[in-house]
């Protein structure tokens, strides 16, 4: 479902990222309005939506989604970097592979802030999902202090380097990059689509620098920062953007799939 172009021009992807909301009762009937909304207007071709449910919800929504054969991908909030062993309250990547997870959201500015995920811990869950044959949705991002300080390309391009440094381009070329302004989380400060473009292109030229020409071509690039209906169109619409990663307009399923049509 990922990946910049098709035959028919830009596929977008939009995902769905929960959080810690919604338990599996409220997850299944979501999913069943969500899949009575797609049946009255169908998903358009240039558009790919994934969800993200808790880890308890996974099972439920996986359930819900295949019964129903809604066109929507299977997608998991975190995981572990190893494939097994005594890490209590913890969930593989091999465990979400086996539930038909499509793409696993890694470094996510919120486990980098609160629960101390660095770079080189980034860069191993990375490596999991991979082994495990999903597709990781890889957040960058950069602080209110590193943007007024100048220093948000020099962030970006470091957990950039961190992560897909060495590896194959077309490794690298099938991967989500989420792209997070922090700054413009709960800061009263709002990220424009300039803002989004214009480091969506910088992020471009970062993979082609590590992975070549053709890496950054094919590479998807979401944004994610305060998506709503009233912006997802301009998000949408940025030539270098190709996809988004939605908080808490996601949660109404009604509004999830407004924001999935936006542009469309």
């Amino acid at each position: 479902m990922s990946g910049r172009r098709s035959a028919s021009g830009r596929v977008l992807l939009v995902s769905g990222n929960w959080k810690m909301h919604h338990n599996h009762y409220e997850a299944i009937e979501y999913v069943q309005k969500l899949a009575a909304v797609m049946r009255a207007t169908p998903l358009p071709k240039s558009r790919a939506a994934s969800l993200h449910p808790s880890f308890t919800s996974l099972r439920s929504v996986q359930t819900a989604l295949e019964s129903d054969a809604v066109p929507v991908a299977l997608g998991a909030q975190n995981c572990h970097q190893d494939d097994a062993g005594a890490f209590t309250g913890e969930v593989s990547a091999g465990m979400l592979e086996k539930l038909n997870v499509r793409y696993v959201i890694v470094g996510h500015s919120e486990r980098r802030q609160h629960c101390g995920e660095t770079d080189a811990l980034v860069r191993a869950k990375l490596d999991a999902v991979l082994r495990h044959k999903m597709t990781p949705i890889l957040c960058v991002g950069e602080t209110l202090q590193e943007r007024d300080s100048g220093a948000a390309t020099t962030r970006v391009a470091s957990q950039l380097e961190a992560a897909l440094a060495g590896r194959p381009p077309a490794v690298v070329g099938a991967l989500v990059v989420a792209y997070e302004p922090i700054w413009a989380i709960g800061t009263g400060r709002t990220a424009s689509a300039d803002d989004a473009e214009e480091m969506a292109g910088s992020i471009r030229r970062q993979v082609e620098r590590l992975a070549g020409e053709e890496a950054a071509a094919e590479l998807t690039v979401q944004y994610g920062g305060s998506v709503t209906p009233d912006n997802a169109a301009a998000l949408s619409a940025c030539a270098n953007v190709d996809g988004l990663l939605v908080g808490g307009a996601s949660l109404d399923a009604e509004k999830f799939y407004e924001i999935v049509r936006a542009g469309a």
